[in-house]
């Protein structure tokens, strides 16, 4: 037998039936599997190695087989693939369809959005020691005064030396921040 049935109404040969396991697979499956390891993670089934081994082999996952082969050990319903389509139907997603996965898609992606948002925050305020800076260091305005005081009794001349004080401020902030950075 080679495999192949033979129709004896047309002579013509037919592939076997594929099996739903061996079709290929999105990213949708893939991330629906990730959130079920995340979640067995979180109930104390998976260690932090384990689940970074296993969050690797699903982001490599072809098919459907190797996405059941890295959850066959841990409880619960099997992750849904897609199979074939049902008799009847042409198997092709419809507007509403569309519509649905886009807000869906929309939605999640706010929530990634707002959560990086919240992780910056979190690590800009974890630098500052969470102290807030807004606006210029006060030097600035006390240097605004000093210039308007030295044009109106000294002349001009510590104009100079106010600049070259406000050079090194600049260059002794501009060193701090750097070194806060790191």
């Amino acid at each position: 037998m080679t495999g192949f049935a033979t129709d004896s109404r047309l002579g013509e040969r037919e592939a076997p039936a594929m099996d739903p396991k061996d079709l290929r697979i999105g990213d949708a499956e893939r991330e629906q599997t990730m959130e079920a390891l995340r979640e067995h993670f979180a109930q104390g089934r998976l260690d932090h190695q384990e689940l970074d081994e296993r969050l690797d082999r699903t982001l490599a996952a072809r098919t459907a087989r190797d996405l059941a082969e890295i959850t066959a050990d841990l409880p619960g319903a099997p992750a849904v693939h897609p199979g074939p389509p049902a008799p009847g139907t042409t198997g092709m997603p419809g507007m509403d369809d569309w519509k649905a996965a886009m807000h869906a898609h929309h939605q999640r992606m706010e929530h990634v959005h707002d959560a990086h948002r919240q992780a910056r925050r979190a690590y800009r305020d974890m630098r500052r020691g969470g102290r807030r800076h807004h606006g210029p260091p006060p030097f600035v305005p006390i240097l605004g005064v000093f210039l308007v005081l030295g044009a109106i009794f000294g002349g001009w001349g510590i104009l100079k030396v106010l600049f070259v004080l406000w050079i090194v401020g600049m260059v002794v902030g501009l060193i701090h921040r750097k070194s806060h950075r790191r």
